[in-house]
């Protein structure tokens, strides 16, 4: 089964095992990719801290949990899927977005502008979600007395604003490391092996905390 797209370019499942199989680096270049796929699942844990914001969180909150699945392979597993169908792990640029290169190769250049904003407009929304988590987080924090107290106050409004504060600047630091390495992709594996560490630490740490 394959399709074949106005450019020329075909698209075949076959893809999925040619060019070396599964693992065609072995499992060095298993875990080597191991550290990105964390990443990916950085913030997932954010979904208990909505429970102050939640209406009813014994009934939202586990529906949400038990959707997470279900957004996982529809997100990441078929999207994965339709992308090597139609450009071999071989042939992708790590410079270039797969997503836009899809729409390129099928013959829609057009499409790959729009994915290009649903990117942006993803990370804007991911960024959001940590802004808010980590405000949220700090205020926590400071009212148990593990953090300074100024972070315990709220605004009129009932929003952490110093938390809130201090998160954005910290957001800041993307533009310091991008003067450190003016490579993007440096940067951008730098970020995420340090996030994928750290964050792979708070799982553990949360995880003892239930088992303890």
């Amino acid at each position: 089964m394959h399709f074949q797209s106005p450019t020329g370019v075909e698209a075949s499942f076959a893809h999925l095992w040619n060019d070396g199989g599964w693992f065609p680096k072995g499992l060095s270049g298993f875990f080597a990719g191991f550290q990105i796929a964390v990443f990916a699942f950085v913030g997932i844990e954010l979904v208990g801290t909505t429970a102050a914001e939640t209406k009813d969180p014994e009934k939202s909150l586990p529906r949400a949990i038990n959707s997470i699945p279900i957004r996982i392979i529809m997100f990441y597993v078929f999207a994965l899927i339709v992308i090597m169908s139609v450009t071999p792990w071989s042939s992708v640029v790590p410079e270039k977005s797969p997503f836009v290169e899809l729409f390129v190769l099928v013959g829609l250049p057009a499409a790959a502008s729009v994915i290009n904003f649903v990117v942006l407009t993803s990370a804007a929304s991911s960024a959001n979600s940590g802004v808010f988590s980590t405000s949220r987080m700090l205020f926590g924090l400071a009212q148990e007395g593990v953090a300074p107290k100024a972070f315990a106050k709220l605004s009129k409004r009932a929003v952490p604003a110093k938390g809130l504060t201090f998160s954005c600047i910290c957001l800041l630091g993307g533009v310091v490391m991008l003067y450190v390495n003016p490579s993007v992709i440096g940067a951008f594996t730098m970020i995420t092996t340090v996030s994928a560490i750290l964050f792979m630490f708070v799982w553990t740490i949360i995880l003892c905390s239930y088992l303890v």
